[in-house]
């Protein structure tokens, strides 16, 4: 067995070899066509893949015509900073409306009036989970006179909520699923004590795809009189579509009493550019837990919504820009192709002989081995056919995310092609790896230290000239 962590680093000694790189700042700044030249030679050796539908997630919309609008708004906003309203109102503007469009997607209509559903615009999904949990963490001390609130969540929710519950001291009770991969429910109302703060839900879960019992989590929450969120970065621009579309999503949204908080990204398939997602919650009390003030500074009285103080404005803009000129009708048409896609990809690997699909997904295909069969290195040898893919772990398993990208003619046809063979291949030199397999065989074997040594050393590796 090859040395993952050699292997590893062989992947990103080429890459760096062919660039000029700058451990310090050249003694005279290079021409603007010279460093426009480099970033767009960076740009073209990266887009080849995403752009032709290899990459499991990842690019969510990748047209051509979609990234060029964007960047035009980029550039149009690229000084603004809503942390100045003064100077740049048209941020205020544009996160506002952003939040407005994403509730009224998510049920806002249904919350009664005296609570409103409010929220902000995060830099992703980890930071609105981030935000999320804060908010209830700080509304427990304060309202409820709990010292050390607990998050209930499955095993299958998102690893933000574990950095959460170390960020902010908040013990994260884990729960099981059940054979379909959804949160278990007995023990989800199990691990509900006086002490818990909130209950998570996912729609749909990022291992899996499936939606968790968002109605009987919802429900529990609100009689035991504790929040409930539900992580939606990946579904919430998804999911309404769907069930329009008439494919069997259960509610999910604020039209749930029970659900007090939602996150959904922006960045996935509400098609904005990398860095934007949308914190919401049910009543502006609870939103005001996630704020940060200060009166006392010398410098002034300082305010911030969300965790960065300065944040880019443009980034807000191109998110505006994409979901009004997409509008319903683009959010439903997109929809539409992923998911019946997504069903072509899902039945496809479930024809396989050898493979089976996990759950019961709707666009994001989880798909296991049969025992004699190495996941991990089926997975690698989709590597060697251009194929970046994910790996899962508690059961090895690898999903495909479909995006726009896949629903391109001929792309579905050749991932399933090619998947097959990969498998074929791995029947018929078992044990063969030069890559990755390895590292996610070790995960499964090796004491938990000993794998974080290894994550914090590639970490590490990310950051060398």
């Amino acid at each position: 067995m090859s040395d993952p962590m050699a292997d590893l680093e062989r992947q990103l000694k080429p890459y760096r070899d062919r660039f000029p790189s700058f451990r310090e700042l050249p003694p005279e700044g290079l021409a603007r066509t010279e460093v426009t030249g480099l970033v767009e030679q960076l740009a073209s050796a990266e887009d080849c893949r995403w752009r032709d539908g290899y990459a499991s997630g990842a690019v969510y919309h990748g047209d051509p015509e979609h990234v060029a609008f964007l960047s035009q708004i980029y550039a149009a906003q690229s000084q603004s900073n809503p942390l100045h309203a003064d100077l740049w109102p048209s941020a205020t503007k544009f996160e506002a409306e952003i939040v407005a469009m994403t509730a009224a997607m998510l049920g806002a209509g249904h919350a009664p009036p005296e609570t409103p559903v409010t929220g902000t615009v995060s830099s992703g999904g980890t930071e609105s989970i981030l935000l999320a949990m804060k908010a209830y963490r700080d509304f427990a001390r304060e309202r409820r006179g709990i010292a050390t609130p607990e998050i209930v969540a499955p095993v299958t929710a998102h690893a933000a909520f574990d950095k959460a519950a170390r960020f902010f001291d908040m013990p994260l009770v884990r729960v099981p699923v059940d054979g379909g991969f959804r949160a278990d429910l007995g023990a989800v109302a199990g691990a509900v004590t006086e002490r818990t703060a909130v209950v998570v839900g996912s729609a749909p879960t990022f291992p899996h795809g499936v939606i968790d019992p968002i109605p009987q989590i919802a429900a529990l929450a609100a009689e035991r009189g504790v929040g409930c969120h539900v992580d939606a970065c990946l579904g919430g621009f998804i999911l309404p579509w769907a069930e329009q579309l008439g494919y069997p999503v259960p509610p999910f949204d604020f039209r749930l009493p029970g659900v007090t908080s939602m996150s959904a990204d922006t960045h996935k398939y509400g098609y904005a550019a990398k860095g934007s997602s949308v914190v919401l919650y049910r009543g502006r009390d609870l939103r005001q837990f996630q704020y940060y003030t200060l009166t006392d500074w010398p410098g002034g009285l300082y305010l911030s919504p969300t965790f960065a103080g300065s944040r880019p404005g443009a980034l807000s803009a191109t998110c505006w820009a994409a979901m009004v000129s997409i509008g319903k009708s683009g959010y439903t048409e997109a929809a539409r192709r992923i998911l019946e896609t997504g069903a072509r990809i899902r039945d496809g690997v479930a024809a396989i002989p050898g493979l089976r699909v996990l759950g019961d997904p709707l666009w994001v295909t989880a798909f296991a081995a049969d025992d004699g069969l190495d996941v991990y290195q089926v997975m690698e040898n989709m590597s060697h056919r251009g194929w970046s893919l994910n790996g899962l772990q508690r059961p090895a398993a690898v999903h495909l995310a479909v995006t726009l990208r896949h629903t391109v003619p001929g792309v579905a046809d050749r991932f399933l092609a090619d998947l097959a063979g990969s498998v074929e291949e791995v029947r018929a030199n078992p044990g063969v790896s030069t890559g990755m397999a390895p590292v996610y065989g070790m995960a499964a074997t090796l004491p938990a230290d000993v794998v974080r040594q290894l994550l914090t050393g590639y970490l590490d590796m990310l950051f060398e000239v």
